[in-house]
């Protein structure tokens, strides 16, 4: 669920040239970037309320922009060269506000690739609850865009994402065209700029990152990651474990970077977890008719979406028509989306009319139409997201490869397999690989990683702990990066920061009763 926004047209005032004071017992580097402090951008309330802030708390997202500190640090295009071509990291600080016992400064790291992180500070620490707010005493919260993103320097180019899309069951002719359309357009993608699209690798965000580091004043770095941002922090441990602080990373990226074994890993958690819904819903029978046991139910959505791939519907009032993979994403929904995902099976069991019925408009019409806000920040940017999954997939399949792949997820996976579509993401990308190394460090490191979520598969944290080292922590839920919006989870996570303490796991997203 990401999309494209346009920036804010603001004129950014320029008010100073030289970095906030150091922290107390901070060390300066006189080769190090200064922070070009800005005024921060002016939102509307329209654009707050795009942000997913309540109505009820824009006047606080309001007064924590006046707290906030909003500036630029210059780094080097390609960090081999650091002498040559310059660009901008946006970057956002939000003070500690009990200086008298402040620890540090802890950065946020976004998801993604291609994630932004410069308003992490105001809505993923102190708006998210109370207990995430307790961070911001006694740590300044620091935010970034990565390269690539937002109000950093970035560029674009035309995303066509799985070639032309037609309704209906998937054959290999129609495979051949998705694929040809996506290596073409990956290839106009990477030609456009390779000089900087080639210089979008978490290795490089993970050194601008340093360099943010230094351009504040602060001797070490404490890191708050989710999803994508979990490898960030790996990689940047990795390579500046003198300058890492403690660090608590949510949703844990597999130490490696295939895409394939990517989707594959994430179909077989999405199978198992579909299992869990099916068991919820044949509890519920009464209510959604899909079937009174958990096996009964796994049928039941397998054939509909053999149903729905046969005769894919056309309904007036959504823009694409509901064929197999629509009811198979609906399968893969996690417990929070349980309730109105099974309604939504339920109701295209039996839909005739020409309109979508409510639940399933609700779900899937969301879903195919989202319009920016005009003036909003960009949250995702799709270019950069692209260049550094494919700057760092080494497996780039072959049509052949990606049309098997795609039949034995549909045979392995019945109800839920068919919503992944062709693996040929990174096929055709012009550019050579770069892969991050992984190395272990004595350093302080928490791995959240959640039981059923198919997004950050639970192994991957295990295997993530096996390669670098840190303590697991184990959310019992299946929701991505959950931990900190979850109050008692979110108590742990500052604990730990305070105290370098933390507890076994917690028990994070509940079920829908």
């Amino acid at each position: 669920m990401t999309y494209r926004t346009s920036l804010t047209a603001l004129a950014l005032a320029l008010v100073g040239l030289v970095a906030h004071p150091s922290a107390a017992g901070a060390t300066a580097d006189a080769a190090a970037p200064s922070v070009q402090w800005k005024s921060c951008p002016a939102y509307s309330d329209e654009v707050i309320r795009s942000l997913g802030v309540a109505e009820e708390r824009v006047p606080d997202f309001r007064t924590l922009m006046k707290r906030l500190e909003c500036g630029t640090v210059s780094v080097p295009l390609n960090h081999r060269d650091p002498a040559g071509r310059k660009i901008d990291i946006a970057v956002t600080r939000l003070a500690a506000t009990d200086k008298t016992h402040r620890l540090g400064a802890t950065a946020v790291l976004p998801g993604g690739p291609g994630g932004s992180g410069y308003l992490d500070p105001v809505l993923r620490v102190v708006l998210r609850n109370e207990e995430m707010a307790k961070l911001n005493e006694r740590y300044d919260i620091i935010g970034l865009d990565p390269r690539g993103v937002g109000y950093s320097t970035k560029v674009a180019c035309p995303i066509s994402p799985g070639g032309p899309q037609e309704p209906g069951t998937l054959t290999k002719e129609a495979a051949r065209k998705i694929y040809d359309a996506q290596v073409a357009a990956n290839q106009k993608c990477g030609n456009s700029d390779p000089a900087f699209l080639g210089q979008l690798t978490t290795d490089n965000v993970a050194k601008d990152l340093d360099l943010v580091r230094t351009s504040l004043g602060e001797r070490k770095l404490n890191l708050l990651g989710f999803s994508w941002g979990t490898y960030l922090g790996m990689v940047y441990r990795s390579l500046f474990p003198e300058h890492t602080g403690r660090s608590f990373l949510d949703s844990v990226a597999p130490p490696w970077t295939r895409f394939d074994k990517h989707i594959e890993d994430s179909a077989e958690a999405t199978e198992r977890n579909f299992g869990r819904m099916a068991a919820w819903l044949a509890r519920r029978d009464e209510i959604y008719g899909l079937g009174a046991t958990a096996r009964q139910v796994r049928e039941e959505v397998a054939k509909l979406v053999r149903a729905y791939d046969e005769s894919p519907k056309t309904y007036t009032d959504l823009q694409r028509p509901i064929d197999g993979s629509a009811v198979a994403d609906l399968a893969r929904r996690n417990s929070t989306e349980w309730a109105r995902a099974g309604k939504a099976l339920a109701e295209l069991r039996t839909a005739t009319g020409t309109t979508a019925p409510p639940t399933v408009k609700e779900l899937l019409g969301a879903s195919m139409m989202v319009t920016p806000v005009p003036g909003a920040p960009e949250m995702q940017n799709m270019t950069m997201n692209l260049a550094v999954a494919c700057n760092e997939d080494s497996s780039r399949a072959g049509f052949d490869t990606a049309w098997r792949t795609y039949q034995q997820l549909v045979k392995r996976h019945p109800a839920t397999g068919r919503a992944w579509g062709l693996v040929s993401l990174c096929s055709g990308w012009p550019l050579p690989v770069q892969q991050a190394t992984l190395k272990r460090s004595r350093g302080s490191l928490v791995l959240a990683g959640h039981l059923y979520e198919f997004m950050s598969v639970y192994d991957w944290t295990l295997q993530t702990r096996r390669a670098i080292g840190g303590t697991v922590y184990t959310v019992a839920d299946d929701v991505h990066v959950s931990t900190t919006r979850i109050p008692e989870c979110a108590a742990d996570v500052v604990r730990y920061f305070e105290t370098g303490r933390i507890d076994r796991g917690c028990a994070g997203s509940p079920i829908p009763s």
